[in-house]
């Protein structure tokens, strides 16, 4: 099966083609990055000209595969609007992947993971997970100060923020630093979730911002 994957949660983004079967996992066809601040403009000329320089066409997209959040609230709607108005189109099933989720996952580690992104203004974007191998079962995903992260981090703080990953180590916590996960790494847990069961309607997809109350959010991302 063909696997469209997009992330435009971020100041930059990309898109992901992969090639799919009935393992759980992806033959990445290939990556094209996004430049931030255009993914109005470039999204989907970006999704037309990938297909077509490797001979392919939108009718043989079978799943997409999407960042929900958190991330940039305007370039998160972009990249949903696209994928759901595609979905629409074709009648295609969507997985929605956390970005956290995605951090958790790319650490390596098992067990405890505080996944943490920067949300600016002194804030962190944190997602609590319990990590087996390539499964990531998430606790709960809130907004936090950084302050509130040094107190309540528990297992490994996973982040791909340089300053962030300091603090926590200044803070005396198991740190491990990673690059922020790509599309394609998405295309490979959307195709999981995919395999699982576990789609969205383009009804259904909403974006997760994340904020600052104790409810949990998790839909579409567990």
């Amino acid at each position: 099966m063909l696997l469209l994957a997009a992330d435009t949660s971020g100041k930059h983004g990309s898109i992901a083609l992969a090639r799919c079967g009935t393992e759980a996992d992806c033959s990445l066809i290939e990556v094209v990055p996004l430049d931030g601040g255009t993914f109005s403009a470039q999204l989907v000329p970006q999704i037309a000209a990938l297909l077509a320089k490797h001979g392919l066409s939108k009718m043989e997209i079978g799943a997409f595969a999407v960042v929900s959040g958190p991330g940039s609230f305007t370039g998160l709607r972009i990249g949903l609007a696209a994928i759901k108005a595609l979905a629409e189109v074709f009648s295609k099933p969507i997985a929605a992947v956390s970005l956290l989720e995605a951090i958790a996952v790319a650490s390596g580690q098992r067990g405890k993971v505080m996944a943490a992104l920067d949300a600016g203004r002194g804030d962190v974007y944190a997602g609590e997970y319990f990590v087996e191998g390539t499964e990531a079962q998430l606790e709960r995903e809130r907004l936090l100060t950084r302050s509130e992260l040094m107190q309540t981090a528990v297992g490994y703080v996973v982040t791909a923020d340089r300053s962030l990953a300091q603090a926590a180590r200044d803070a005396s916590l198991q740190v491990k630093e990673i690059e922020l996960p790509g599309s394609d790494a998405i295309a490979r847990l959307g195709w999981r979730k995919i395999l699982a069961g576990k789609t969205l309607s383009p009804a259904e997809l909403d974006a997760n911002y994340i904020r600052r109350s104790s409810e949990l959010f998790s839909k579409g991302s567990s």
